[in-house]
C-alpha cells in the first residue's frame, strides 16, 4: 500500500483521463456524430439511434455477467494493476480506431457502433480494477478525501477536454470548424476529436501504471473462468449471510446511481425543451455543472472521512430530491441556472461517497470482485431512470414531468439507503 501524495495523484489522473471516453465520446460528441451524421447513410425503418442503443444495451449485459469475475480473477492472481493497464490500453486502441469512421457509407456506422460497444465493455473492466485500487492508495482515515479528489479531477478533465474539442474542432458553421479550421468533409473534425481523446486518456493513465503497486494474490485458486463463477456465487452467498449491509448497499446504490446518471442524461433535454436554453447555453451550463460537481466532491470528501459516507450520500440525495421539486415548479432560464447548478452540487458528493463507502466494506483482497458486483448491480437497474422519465412525461404529456420521474428514482434509492443507518 502506498498512500503518499504522488501516488494518490497518479491514481487520480486515471479519473482525469477517463473523461475522454465518458464525456467526449459517449455523452457529447462522437455518439452524436455516429447517430446523426454517420447514421444518415442507413436505409430501413430502424433509426440509427435505435441500433446504437441496442448495441450499448448488449454491451451492458456483457458487463453485468462478466465484470465481477474479471475483478475476481485479477484479485486471485495478484494482477489488478496489470488488468487496469491491459483493459485501459485496449480501450485506448479502440478509441484510436474510431478515426477510421467516416460518414459516407453505412459500413462506417456498423464499424463505429461495434467499436463503441466493445470499448464500453473494456472501459468498464478497467474501471472495476481502478476503483478497487482505492484501498491501495488510501487509508480508512482519508478514503473519502482520496475518492473525492479523484472524482473532482475527473470532472476537471472533462471540462478541459470538452472545451478544447468544442473550441478547436466543433464550433462554427460551414465546411471548416473550430479554431483549427478542420474540414467537416467525411466527418474529419469529429474523427480527429476521437484521436485526441485517445491520446488524452493514454497519457493520463500512464502514471497509474507505474506508481500504484501491484497487489499480492489473495490465495484463491479459482482463477479459471468456470471455477471463478462457481467461487463468485459461493462468495455472494457468504456475503449475504455474513455482511448483509454490503449486499443492501450494492442494491440501493445501484438505484440512486441510476438516478444520478439520469440527471446528466436528461438534463440537456429539459434545459432546452422546458426552460428555453439554447444549444450554446447548454454547453456552457454543462461546463459550469461539472465545475460545481467537482467542488462538491472535494468538500464532501472531507465530510465523508469525518461523518462517514452514508450520511453524505443521504443528505446529498435528500437535497437533490427537494431541489427537483423546486425545479418542477419554477420557469425560465435563470431559475434553471440557479436550481440546476444546486442539483449538480450534490451529484459529485453522492458519486464519490458511494465509491468510498463500498471500499470501506470490501473484504481485504476482494476489492476487484466487489467493484465488479458494483458494476453489475448498476447495469441491472440502468433502465430505471429512463423508464421513470418516459412514464411521467407520457402520462403528463410534458417533458417537465420527467423531473419528477428522476426525483422519484433518487427518493427510492435514498429510502433504501436509510436502512443501512439502522
Amino acid at each position: 500500500m502506498k498512500t503518499d501524495r504522488r501516488t494518490v495523484t497518479a491514481w487520480a489522473f486515471w479519473d482525469f483521463g477517463s473523461a475522454a471516453f465518458n464525456a467526449v465520446l459517449v455523452t457529447f460528441i462522437f455518439s452524436v456524430y455516429l447517430t446523426d451524421s454517420v447514421g444518415d447513410t442507413l436505409s430501413g425503418s430502424v433509426s440509427a439511434s435505435t441500433w446504437y442503443s441496442a448495441a450499448i444495451a448488449v454491451a451492458g449485459v456483457a458487463i453485468a455477467v462478466t465484470a465481477p469475475v474479471v475483478g475476481r480473477r485479477a484479485d486471485a492472481r495478484g494482477k489488478r494493476r496489470s488488468a487496469v493497464r491491459m483493459w485501459t490500453l485496449v480501450t485506448v486502441a479502440l478509441m484510436f480506431l474510431l478515426v477510421f469512421v467516416g460518414n459516407d457509407a453505412p459500413g462506417y456506422f456498423w464499424l463505429g457502433v461495434t467499436l463503441m460497444a466493445v470499448a464500453s465493455v473494456t472501459f468498464q473492466f478497467a474501471e472495476v480494477g481502478y476503483f478497487a485500487m482505492l484501498n491501495q492508495v488510501s487509508t480508512k482515515e482519508n478514503v473519502g478525501r482520496v475518492s473525492g479528489f479523484g472524482w473532482a479531477l475527473g470532472y476537471g478533465g472533462g471540462i478541459i477536454l470538452l472545451l478544447i474539442c468544442y473550441l478547436g474542432f466543433i464550433a462554427g458553421d460551414g465546411d471548416s470548424r473550430g479554431l483549427f479550421g478542420i474540414t467537416t468533409d467525411n466527418g474529419w473534425n469529429v474523427r480527429i476529436v476521437a484521436l485526441l481523446a485517445a491520446v488524452w486518456f493514454l497519457l493520463s493513465a500512464l502514471p497509474v501504471f507505474r506508481r500504484v503497486p501491484e497487489i499480492e494474490p489473495n490465495g484463491s485458486d479459482a482463477t479459471g473462468w468456470t471455477a471463478s463463477y462457481r467461487a463468485l456465487f459461493r462468495d455472494i452467498g457468504v456475503l449475504w449471510r455474513t455482511d448483509r449491509k454490503a449486499v443492501w448497499f450494492l442494491i440501493s446504490s445501484a438505484v440512486f446511481r441510476d438516478g444520478l446518471a439520469g440527471v446528466f442524461t436528461f438534463g440537456a433535454i429539459l434545459a432546452v425543451s422546458v426552460y428555453g436554453l439554447s444549444d450554446a447555453d447548454v454547453l456552457i451550463f454543462g461546463v459550469a455543472a461539472n465545475i460545481i460537481a467537482a467542488l462538491g466532491a472535494l468538500v464532501a470528501g472531507r465530510l465523508d472521512d469525518r461523518f462517514g459516507p452514508v450520511p453524505v450520500i443521504a443528505v446529498s440525495l435528500a437535497l437533490m430530491v427537494a431541489d427537483a421539486l423546486v425545479l418542477f415548479i419554477v420557469d425560465g432560464a435563470a431559475m434553471f441556472w440557479i436550481f440546476g447548478l444546486i442539483l449538480c452540487l450534490f451529484v459529485g458528493p453522492a458519486q464519490s461517497a458511494s465509491r468510498s463507502c463500498l471500499s470501506r466494506m470490501c473484504p481485504p483482497g476482494r476489492e476487484g470482485e466487489m467493484f465488479g458486483l458494483y458494476a453489475t448491480t448498476g447495469r441491472a437497474v440502468s433502465w430505471l431512470a429512463p423508464a421513470a422519465f418516459a412514464v411521467f412525461t407520457g402520462l403528463a404529456g410534458t417533458d417537465r414531468a420527467g423531473i419528477l420521474g428522476i426525483g422519484l428514482v433518487l427518493l427510492v434509492g435514498l429510502a433504501m439507503l436509510v436502512k443501512l443507518a439502522r
